[in-house]
């Protein structure tokens, strides 16, 4: 089970929602997307929609820790208003340092027709999670513990029942500037698709080829830099190969650094016969010299990533 982990902003939803007829759909039982919503927009309602429509599994983060849209009872309105009588998904609650669970139960018993279990994402490893869990699991099913490595003990994931593990790391391996990738040029990514079920996960979450640190405004880049998941052909251990653009001196002609990395990224394409959901879509920008703007770089990261993930599990 591949749980990849989305930020809910417009051009990552937009990128679940476009991956849902030719990827999702015919992996059903391999994934389950966690969203954690950022801000109330019709996108996010529109890609719930969609999911709950395709009766594909999913999270919804209602306690956000990023962004704008963290009200849970607000949260808990925009799902009333867009998933009807679908309950084929899980309400995630992220567990960290400040925790009100008194409110939380709260909001969650006052919603309780809505859903029918939750998924926790513990960022924080708490001494007493066992009697933190004894007033939620009271009232409702817990379906499954996403476990952040990073941010909690070695052992801290044996508290739970092994059926509801999932593992979670940042394995992006993120630089300053994006002329810093000019000398990476790849990065190791990840080889737990190979080896979750062998350490007592059920399943396995990541960031993705964008990596956990969010931010809410965007800038005009110096340089231009396309991340693209790849397998390698000798360990199945998933890698990332960074383009980027060579005439990064200042922030003008955005288009034209991007013509530099798209260029660099079909080389490698036709060299290595790589293929994805997400390499038609980068040809046909290439044969038309169009440049659709950064944001749709980061969704066609996203359903390439989530793409090559499904194919190696």
């Amino acid at each position: 089970m591949y749980q990849p982990y989305i930020r809910g902003k417009q051009f990552e939803l937009i990128g679940i929602r476009e991956l849902i007829p030719e990827v999702l759909v015919n992996n059903r039982t391999k994934v389950s997307p966690i969203i954690e919503p950022v801000k109330n927009s019709s996108t996010l309602k529109t890609t719930i929609s969609g999911l709950a429509s395709n009766n594909i599994n999913f999270t919804i983060i209602v306690n956000p820790q990023v962004g704008t849209f963290n009200d849970p009872s607000a949260i808990f309105t925009a799902l009333r208003n867009c998933i009807g009588t679908y309950r084929n998904y899980q309400v995630g609650i992220i567990f960290h340092s400040r925790n009100n669970h008194t409110a939380l139960l709260n909001v969650l018993q006052q919603n309780s027709d809505l859903f029918e279990s939750l998924s926790f994402i513990h960022n924080v490893a708490s001494d007493n999670i066992l009697e933190i869990l004894a007033p939620y699991q009271q009232h409702f099913q817990i379906k499954y513990n996403v476990i952040n490595l990073s941010l909690t003990s070695r052992r801290y994931f044996r508290n739970f029942e092994r059926n509801t593990l999932i593992e979670c790391d940042d394995y992006f391996k993120s630089q300053v500037r994006n002329a810093d990738y000019l000398q990476a040029d790849e990065s190791d990514f990840s080889e737990e698709h190979l080896y979750y079920e062998d350490e007592g996960f059920a399943g396995f979450s990541d960031y993705l080829a964008i990596g956990e640190e969010y931010s809410e405004s965007g800038f005009l880049p110096y340089a231009v830099a396309i991340h693209l998941s790849y397998s390698d052909t000798t360990t199945n251990k998933i890698k990332v190969k960074h383009f980027v653009s060579n005439s990064n001196d200042d922030q003008s002609d955005i288009a034209g650094k991007f013509e530099e990395a798209l260029n660099k990224l079909i080389a490698w394409c036709d060299a290595t016969g790589y293929n994805s959901v997400a390499i038609p879509i980068f040809r046909e920008f290439h044969a038309n010299g169009h440049f659709p703007g950064l944001g749709t770089l980061k969704k066609l990261s996203l359903m390439n990533h989530i793409d090559l993930v499904l194919k190696l599990i």
